[in-house]
């Protein structure tokens, strides 16, 4: 089903975007809690290679990422790549929500905000999931 990871081989959107719906899933089910689940996938949105995918599942059940083999391309050619056109939106709306939790810490100790402001990362967390999972629904 999948060949043995490569940590050294460079991965595209494809595979970041695979990671992404195998981390929603941990997120869904419980596994992760939205601080850890905004750190991962920040992570993984600037992840390079197979290694620091998997790292960031070496810890958690099935699922996780899976790999595709590497196609060889023909001498002098470089493969054509689909591309989802998603990709850097979701790299951006996943950056969101670590950052709306430096944002909350920083507004409730820097301006005396109320309490309240620390379910900023949990409602971005959710609207970055739910803008991710309709385009998904789009997509297929």
């Amino acid at each position: 089903m999948t060949d043995a990871p490569v940590p050294d081989l460079r991965i595209g959107d494809a595979e970041r975007t695979e990671a992404l719906r195998a981390l929603d899933e941990h997120l869904t089910v419980g596994r992760l809690d939205i601080d850890e689940y905004g750190e991962r996938s920040a992570r993984i949105t600037t992840a390079r290679t197979r290694g620091q995918l998997t790292e960031l599942f070496a810890d958690l059940p099935q699922p996780h990422p899976a790999f595709a083999g590497a196609p060889v391309p023909a001498a002098g050619k470089v493969p054509a790549t689909r591309s989802s056109g998603h990709s850097r939106g979701y790299q951006m709306a996943s950056a969101l929500v670590p950052l709306s939790g430096i944002v909350a810490v920083a507004l409730f100790f820097g301006l005396s905000v109320p309490w309240v402001i620390f379910l900023l990362p949990a409602a971005m967390a959710v609207i970055v999931g739910t803008l991710q999972s309709d385009a998904r629904r789009r997509n297929k």
